[in-house]
């Protein structure tokens, strides 16, 4: 179990993800090596690493409340000093390389061999960047300064991130109160918010917000 203080050294790694299996596998996997724990959504990510500051995150994408990427950015900022490794399902290489311009040391499919996520993990831990094999597309590789300058061009891009966070949490079928609640904002503010999301993607209906948060990778179908 991951707690506040260090022990043996060993370095200190934080996984979220929504499926219990999945985590409980990299938990057996690391343990060996690490000291670990789980965490299941973004807002808990963020509250544990706060408390913990982990030397590495391990985190899905698509994670509940709040988007892998999105609780990457903050990360950076939180707990800088932590290495961000994406381990995923999400193939697109528009992912990826927003996954490395939030703050990712390493982007990881979970179809890749045990191995190459330890792999990941040691390089993280040299302060080097790492991509797995798999991904058919390098997007440490597609722009002059390692980032394809084309792979934000996307309708959510648009968006600012309190409307990202009030988007996801409409799509996973929370109510207003329940997303005024999980934000700490103001009922009218959730839907002022969700007022200019609709206006800005030209949308007119909570289920085609949904539709569009599924079709742009926001969430899972």
């Amino acid at each position: 179990m991951l707690s506040a203080a260090r022990q043996r050294n060993k370095p200190r790694v934080l996984i979220a993800d929504d499926q219990a299996i999945v985590a409980a596998g990299v938990c057996k996997l690391l343990e060996p090596d690490c000291e670990v724990g789980i965490v299941e959504d973004g807002r808990t990510l963020l509250e544990a690493a706060q408390r913990l500051y982990p030397d590495i995150i391990v985190l899905e994408v698509l994670l509940p409340q709040m988007h892998g990427v999105d609780a990457a950015r903050q990360l950076t900022k939180l707990t800088p000093s932590s290495k961000l490794v994406f381990l995923t399902t999400q193939e697109s290489l528009t992912v990826a390389t927003e996954a490395f311009q939030a703050g990712a040391s390493a982007y990881v499919l979970k179809r890749s061999p045990v191995s190459v996520l330890r792999q990941a993990i040691q390089a993280v831990m040299k302060k080097q960047q790492f991509v797995c094999s798999l991904m058919t597309r390098d997007p440490l590789a597609t722009g002059p300064i390692g980032f394809g300058s084309n792979a934000m061009k996307r309708p959510l891009s648009s968006l600012t991130t309190r409307q990202r966070e009030v988007l996801q949490l409409i799509a996973e079928g929370r109510g207003t109160k329940e997303v005024a609640s999980l934000l700490k904002i103001a009922v009218k503010t959730v839907e002022f918010h969700k007022f200019k999301i609709m206006e800005q993607l030209d949308l007119h209906s909570t289920v085609a917000l949904a539709k569009c948060a599924i079709t742009e990778g926001l969430i899972s179908a």
